[in-house]
């Protein structure tokens, strides 16, 4: 196709205007003549593959077109391996705008990425706020600062495998310092095996919701099963200060990761999850970080979580979340527990869309490894939570989160104010 062409010629199909393009070609459809305005368009359309009319040879452009016919031509589109700039960019749009129907037509969208390109980088960079009071001895914090941050992901020619990465780097506002270096935080490999989606490398876990666990681990990861109900397995080495690294105050401890996660979801309205982890042989390389792993593994080294809960959505707006983990080899604060009502959410992808929540979260120092809330100081704290997101414009995200609450063990008071802004590409 020449430089325009498709562009015009999708944009015909929509029925919102063609542009005027040469094209020698005769004419495939009977009730579409040469003098009509969407001439060049439909006979291009179908000279390339993309659109190929009714069995009686008419085209019937005065019908409407559903979404399903509409997701046919999007598919022989995506197709195309020649498309120019701005071909691609509406490609695109089509695509995610017509996902579903794509899907059950057994075309992904990244079909699309891969054919187009064999690297796509995508990122963001983000701004971050947030001002910790605590009465305790720990005293107050302050945070700001900007990130920026890489994901570049690579197509393991046509075998389905990818070979991902997220890379940080990270400047202090407060003292203008800069990182010394750039921190890998990412590195696998992700792709199906007999059935199942493994990944290997210094790979994304997510478990628990959040509640219990929401890192990285050097290992990997093997989940199976189906739509409805899938089982997840992990195994690996845990090591938090090597995924903290601008965090100072990290605990340096590791330990071998072995965990597994039933998620069932009999419909759209209910999700449940449970599961169990484990965290062995923890060692500590600094006396600061000693009186952590006493509390989370006891004399010997080793922590068991177990944890279950879900979510339900009493319609497209309102949805609850709830989740509780218990640690059983700690003799002391050993259970965490979290409950969220949402309302709404903001989609970087759609400008104007908001979402807010209200909960309260209960974390004791020994119940969770490394939690995922923004808005709650983290382990060894207890209270209640609030927060809102808003889309200002396309992949452009901010969120404001506050915590009120106090510290499991001592009860002294304690609060959080939390400001982030994310600028997605």
């Amino acid at each position: 196709m020449s430089k325009k062409t498709l562009v015009s010629a999708i944009t015909a199909a929509l029925v919102v205007g063609a542009a005027s393009t040469t094209f020698a070609a005769a004419n495939p459809f009977s009730d579409v003549p040469a003098d009509s305005w969407a001439y060049d368009a439909v006979t291009t359309l179908a000279a390339d593959g993309v659109i190929d009319g009714y069995p009686d040879g008419t085209y019937k452009g005065q019908n409407t077109m559903t979404r399903y016919e509409m997701a046919q031509i999007v598919a022989r589109a995506m197709a195309k391996t020649d498309l120019e700039k701005a071909d691609k960019a509406l490609v695109d749009k089509l695509a995610a705008e017509f996902a579903e129907e794509l899907d059950n037509l057994g075309v992904r969208v990244a079909d699309l990425e891969k054919k187009s390109d064999n690297v796509k980088f995508g990122g963001e960079l983000r701004y971050r706020y947030y001002d910790i009071d605590r009465d305790s001895k720990a005293g107050d914090e302050t945070h700001n600062k900007v990130l920026f941050r890489l994901e570049p992901k690579a197509y393991i020619g046509n075998s389905g495998w990818t070979a991902n990465a997220r890379l940080d780097y990270e400047m202090n506002l407060s003292t203008d310092e800069n990182n010394e270096h750039v921190v890998v935080d990412r590195a696998y490999v992700e792709g199906p095996l007999f059935g199942a989606t493994v990944t290997a490398g210094r790979t994304p876990l997510f478990t628990a919701q959040g509640l219990v666990f929401d890192d990285r681990i050097s290992g990997a990861t093997v989940a199976f099963g189906s739509d409805e109900f899938t089982t997840s397995l992990a195994a690996g080495r845990y090591s938090e200060d090597s995924h903290n690294a601008y965090d100072k105050d990290a605990r340096d401890i590791t330990g071998e990761y072995y965990g597994v996660q039933f998620d069932y979801v009999p419909s759209e309205q209910l999700a449940l999850n449970a599961g169990y982890i484990a965290l062995t042989g923890l060692d500590v390389k600094v006396d600061e970080a000693k009186e952590f792993a006493t509390r989370i593994a006891g004399d010997d080294n080793n922590a068991a979580f177990w944890y279950a809960g879900g979510s339900y959505a009493f319609d497209k707006n309102v949805k609850f979340v709830g989740e509780y983990a218990q640690n059983t080899e700690a003799d002391t604060e050993d259970q965490a527990w979290t409950a969220e009502l949402q309302y709404k959410g903001a989609n970087p992808a759609d400008a104007g869309s908001w979402g807010m929540y209200a909960g309260y979260r209960q974390i004791e120092g020994a119940a969770a490894i490394a939690p995922t809330y923004d808005d709650i100081i983290g382990t060894g704290y207890k209270g209640a939570v609030v927060g809102a997101s808003y889309v200002p414009a396309e992949n452009i995200l901010a969120t404001i989160q506050y915590f009120d609450g106090e510290e499991t063990k001592s009860g002294q008071d304690a609060s959080k104010f939390f400001a982030n802004v994310d600028f997605f590409f």
